[in-house]
């Protein structure tokens, strides 16, 4: 069986989706007045210009993933290196967002639960469904996103056309946009763009992706920066704004829904992201697992082997999230600052490997 083109625009739009929990509105809205708006215009056009690049170059490679072109293009002493440091992004990517979504379920829904037996829960899932085979998790995604999707659309639009969001907040912030971009928003703000590069592994089960309307990943990715800037500064002001951590989960608890079951929109919010974030923790563990185990001895024919495997690299991934549990909230912070700027030198560092191998196998072939 062979993934469909659609599920490429199902990674993307899932990755652009959890951007406005985590850092990316933590970062731009900490340099409102120092370069955010610029940031993120800067960040529309490297965004897309990856995504085109890598599409471009990932298509040379049909049902392959980075481990197989990797192997196939360079020297065994460069390529395990370089796929152990990917392997660990992917992990650290997936328990930030574990971490993040624990500190949130404490924070707003239950406060008197122990942290650890909310990572012990989400642990279970993301480690249990990241051995599902990869067209299998396209095909979960797909239906996380259409049950999550018309639910953030509606949390999006109720909060823009409540009449206590303040335009003349917004539009005192765009008065700075004359500013040079900052590197921490930029950074934060490319993030948007950057489900694209999940097709490290998933690229196994593309045969000849084929991208049509590039810009419209353009406009979704600038339109969901926007949205995610400009619409806690509208609730919460320009100054104000800076007292809150999650500020688009403040924004949802601000905002109260009058013909619905539930009547705090936080509960509604809380669902959909928590449900999505969870499936992003398991894809990017996924990609991190498969990458692991391309670094072991090949279990071709021997299922046994390759489950324990598996247990082993999923049980590490595990206890280094309960491990990291202990950082507080600043900590977290400046380790996902730290990895925001570590993973975008790393999709550029890939961009161009994946090229040189291209040139290489070509040459091959001549």
């Amino acid at each position: 069986m062979r993934a469909k083109s659609r599920y490429f625009y199902c990674l993307f739009l899932m990755n652009t989706l959890i951007n406005i929990v985590n850092f990316t509105p933590r970062e731009l809205i900490d340099a409102r007045f120092d370069g955010a708006q610029s940031s993120i215009l800067v960040a529309v056009a490297v965004g897309t210009l990856f995504i085109y690049l890598f599409t471009k170059v990932i298509n040379k490679f049909p049902g392959q993933g980075l481990p197989e072109i990797f192997g196939s293009a360079l020297p065994k002493l460069l390529a395990s290196p370089l796929i152990l440091v990917y392997a660990v992004l992917w992990y650290m990517a997936g328990a930030l967002i574990l971490l993040s979504f624990v500190d949130i379920t404490l924070r707003f829904i239950s406060p008197d639960t122990g942290p650890y037996a909310v990572m012990f829960g989400f642990l279970a899932l993301v480690c249990l469904c990241s051995r599902i085979d990869s067209l299998s998790l396209l095909y979960g995604l797909e239906v996380t996103l259409a049950i999550t999707l018309p639910l953030i659309l509606y949390t999006m639009v109720k909060a823009v056309i409540n009449p206590d969001f303040s335009w003349d907040a917004v539009l005192q912030v765009m008065t700075h946009s004359l500013h040079a971009p900052d590197m921490n928003s930029l950074a934060a703000a490319t993030f948007t763009f950057s489900g694209y590069i999940n097709m490290a592994v998933f690229n196994r089960v593309f045969h000849g992706l084929k991208l049509k309307h590039i810009w419209i990943l353009s406009l979704e990715g600038f339109l969901m920066l926007l949205v995610t800037f400009f619409v806690p500064i509208g609730y919460h002001g320009t100054i104000g704004i800076e007292r809150h951590v999650y500020t688009w989960f403040t924004t949802a608890d601000s905002i109260r829904v009058e013909a619905f079951l539930i009547e705090r929109m936080l509960y509604i919010f809380y669902f959909a992201y928590s449900t999505l974030s969870l499936v992003s923790a398991i894809i990017q563990w996924h990609v991190g697992k498969e990458l692991f185990l391309s670094l072991l001895p090949s279990t071709s024919g021997k299922p046994k082997t390759k489950l324990w495997q598996e247990i082993v690299i999923l049980s590490l991934f595990a206890a280094g999230a309960v491990a990291l549990l202990r950082l507080d909230q600043y900590n977290l912070n400046m380790l996902g600052v730290f990895l925001l700027h570590i993973r975008w030198y790393g999709e550029l560092l890939m961009v161009g490997l994946l090229f040189w191998c291209y040139w290489v196998v070509r040459g091959r072939r001549a």
